[in-house]
Order: structure tokens, then sequence, then C-alpha cells
């Protein structure tokens, strides 16, 4: 007869005198609640949560972890989330636990209450470090969520990233330890209250401005003496006519931080654009920048424009929208653009006739060393194209060319490419991309291009795209 197997708790002595049971032991349990919560710090919240169904011993361990993630797409409702949040707030404040990063991805409809508000200010109080709340409301004009004075006053904070919320009004703001903030799309009582905000922040580096054309904020000042990264753009779901009618306003952008090193403008369409102290910039990056169209370039914005290009004049790292080319081609009809002597890097897109402005451009650029150009919607016909000047960069200092349009054979690519073949000096190589699609009638493009004679023996190479 075959016996029923049981399985017990044995002891079983051994040399020396220890004793192991022979029986599996939940040894996590025995841990100290410290470093359980240390353990449960690399889980998702919401499977750290799901862990206090396992004992009593357990029930309450997942509060101690210094981090909250959530969104509220995770629950069946809105009320399921507000409901969650309000419990772990009243645990917590009778724990007096300290929560060091909250993380909350709010969706909010026109019905939906206020509710993120008084949470920001619980933990505010409470040692935070990281915050990132984005609220996602239906109505793009509705803000629920305001942010609270305690934020304001945050001597913990280090990062704080805010989307889709209203910041009022404060008497006084302290946030001495934060050094990244990023600001997308919400609202401010005045333009005072984004100014004092980004500068009352005394080790800030890194800073992005996500607008919205109706934030209150006509003239955007960014005054800070540690700064060393910056980004300002606008919201790309703004619709042409609110982005054109702002544009058309009194809108300025002013920079003024001596430590900035890189900066990024997207759609960033202010009418005016002032930078002083950029002796420390090494990067400036334009994607989308919309410019002053040619017919409305009047006398009295030409030293605006010229300012604007002589702050940035030493940069060594540029890449230029078709935009801000446009704007190049618009101002090169009235004097000379100023010498980029430590330009080393360009990227720059094209369209339409303003590729006949790039011999003009290089030559002011006698140090360059590496140029991408976009030429994918530049649709001029070959006989309208003229390079009749041959820069200095070209004899000396060009080594590396590539044009990232599809190259199908278009007029604009086999004349831009021959240019750069058959006049540069020290070239090391031409990049090319062959469309998928067109690839045949590509690479008998390339073999009229590899067949020309090149006085620096560059090396060509194409890339297809799919």
């Amino acid at each position: 007869m075959m016996k029923e197997r049981k399985t017990k708790r044995r002891c079983v002595k051994r040399s020396g005198g220890a004793v192991f049971s022979s029986a599996r032991e939940d040894l996590i349990s025995t841990l100290p609640d410290a470093l359980i919560s240390q353990i449960l710090l690399y889980l998702p919240t919401k499977e750290a949560v799901r862990t206090s169904v396992l004992s009593s011993r357990w029930k309450s361990v997942w509060l101690l972890i210094p981090k909250l993630d959530l969104d509220s797409k995770q629950f069946p409702d809105h009320n399921a989330f507000m409901g969650f949040m309000e419990k772990f707030i009243d645990i917590s404040r009778e724990h007096k636990s300290c929560l060091h990063k909250l993380k909350l991805r709010v969706h909010q409809n026109g019905s939906d209450q206020s509710c993120v508000t008084p949470w920001i200010d619980f933990v505010a109080r409470r040692k935070l470090k990281h915050l990132d709340v984005e609220c996602l409301s239906v109505k793009r004009d509705q803000y629920l969520e305001v942010i609270p004075l305690s934020l304001y006053i945050c001597d913990t904070l280090v990062y704080l990233r805010i989307h889709g919320v209203s910041f009022g009004l404060f008497e006084s703001i302290s946030l001495p330890r934060l050094k990244t903030m990023c600001l997308e799309q919400n609202a401010y009582a005045s333009e005072k209250v984004l100014e004092s905000l980004i500068s009352s922040c005394p080790v800030l580096e890194d800073l992005t401005i996500v607008r919205r054309t109706h934030d209150n904020v006509k003239v955007l000042r960014v005054h800070s003496q540690t700064l060393t990264c910056l980004s300002v753009g606008f919201d790309s779901g703004e619709s042409d006519e609110a982005m054109h009618s702002y544009s058309k306003g009194e809108t300025r952008l002013w920079i003024d931080a001596p430590r900035l090193k890189y900066l990024y403008l997207e759609n960033e369409v202010s009418k005016s654009k002032v930078i002083s102290n950029t002796g420390s910039l090494v990067k400036v990056s334009f994607v989308d920048s919309c410019s002053y169209p040619s017919d409305e370039f009047a006398v009295s914005k030409q030293q605006i424009v010229r300012d604007f290009f002589t702050a940035i004049s030493r940069v060594k790292d540029v890449t230029f929208s078709k935009s801000i080319m446009k704007l190049i081609w618009a101002y090169l009809q009235v004097q000379p653009l100023p010498w980029f002597c430590n330009m080393s890097c360009l990227e720059a897109e094209f369209s339409r006739s303003d590729v006949n402005i790039l011999s003009t451009f290089l030559e002011r650029c006698p140090n360059l060393t590496s140029i991408v150009l976009d030429l994918t919607h530049c649709t001029t016909y070959q006989d309208s194209i003229s390079f009749s000047r041959l820069p200095q960069c070209l004899l000396s200092s060009l080594e590396i060319v590539e044009i990232k349009s599809r190259f199908t054979g278009r007029s604009v690519e086999i004349k831009v490419a021959r240019y750069f073949v058959e006049n540069s000096l020290v070239l090391k190589k031409l990049v090319v991309h062959l469309s998928d699609s067109m690839q045949k009638r590509s690479l008998v493009h390339l073999r009229d291009l590899l067949a020309l004679p090149r006085p620096s023996n560059c090396q060509i190479v194409y890339v297809v795209d799919s």
C-alpha cells in the first residue's frame, strides 16, 4: 500500500550545532519593512499594490515605497482612481510616510471635479523630490487644476514636470534645489508668474516650455544664471489660424542665460526673438520655426533680425528649418549676414528657390566641416539654380556632406550633389539617400555622379530609404 505523503516541518541537526528547516519558508517576509519597500520600488506601482493581498504582513508594506506612478486609465473609471488616491493620502497621513516621487497621468472630461491640486499640496509638504503631473482634458481650453502654493516653496524638489495645469498668483517662491523643469501646455495668471518661476530657481539647469497661444503670456522672459539647456516651442496641436493670429501680435521671446549651451526652438512663432549673453552657446536648433514673410520684411525689422543672427553667430552646431532659411533668403535681399566663423556643423532644410542662397550662405561659414541638406520640399528646377560662388569652406574644411532627401534624380538634387563633388577639395564623404520605390532610376543618376571628376577623391555612399 502506498503511504500518503504529507509535508511536515522537521528540524535536522547537523555538525556544528546548526539547525535547518526541511520545509520551505517565506524568507522575504522575514526581511525588515525598509528592505522590502526597496525591493518593491523596482516594480510598477500597480504590481506593488497587489502584494498587499499576500498576507496581513504585506497589507501596508507597499505604502512605504517612496514613489507612486499611476495612470487614471488603469482604473475602471475616474471615481475609482480618485477613491484610490484619497485612500492612499489618508493612509500616508496616518503613517506619516514621505513620498519622494509622484507621477500621475490624469484623464479628465468636462464633468470631472478638481482632484489633483490637494494631492500635490499633500506631497509637496513631505520632502517631495520628483513631481510629474499630466492632466489631459477633453477640452483644450479647460484647466481644472491649479498649482497649490505649497509647491512654490518646496525646498526638496529636484525635478518638476507639469502638463495642462493653471499657475496662479503667489506671494513668495523658493525652489532652491530644482534642476530640471518642464512646463507643458499650461496657463499662467500673468507673464510675471512664469518669469518669476524661472528666475527664482537658483540651480536650474534644464528648462522646457511647451506653450499654447492662449496661455496668457505675450512676452516670455527667460532669465537664469545657471541654465545650460533651454527648449521653447508651441503645442503642435494648435490650429494654423491660432498660430498665425498669435504671430501677428506683439509677442516676444527674451533669453538672458549666460551659461546656456543648448537652445532648441520648435514651432516658436514669437514676432521677435532677443538672445543676449550667448558666449557659452554651443548648439542651436530651429524646427518648423515661423519667420517673417518676405513680402513683409520691412526696414524696421532688419535690425531685429540682424541682432538675432549676430547673437547666434558664434555657435558651433546649428540646425535651421526651412522657415529660417526663408528668413535668411529675405534678409540677404537687403544686406549680408554676419560671419559664422565658429560654425562646424550645419543642418538646413530648403524649400523652393531658397536653395539658390546655398553658396552665398556657405560663404559666411568659412570653417564648416559637416553639412546636412534636406531638399525634400525643394521643388526648384535645375535651370533656375545658380551657384556662382566658391566658399572658403569648400576649399579648406568641408569633409562631410549629406543630402537627406531621397535621391530620385530630381534636377535640384543632381545640381547640389555635383556642386559639392566637383568643387570640394577636402571632401571625404558624400551621403545620398535613395528612394526604395525608385531605386533603379536613382542608381542611374548615382552612376553619373560616381563618374564625375573628384578633386578630393571623396567616398560616395548611398542609403536606401523605405
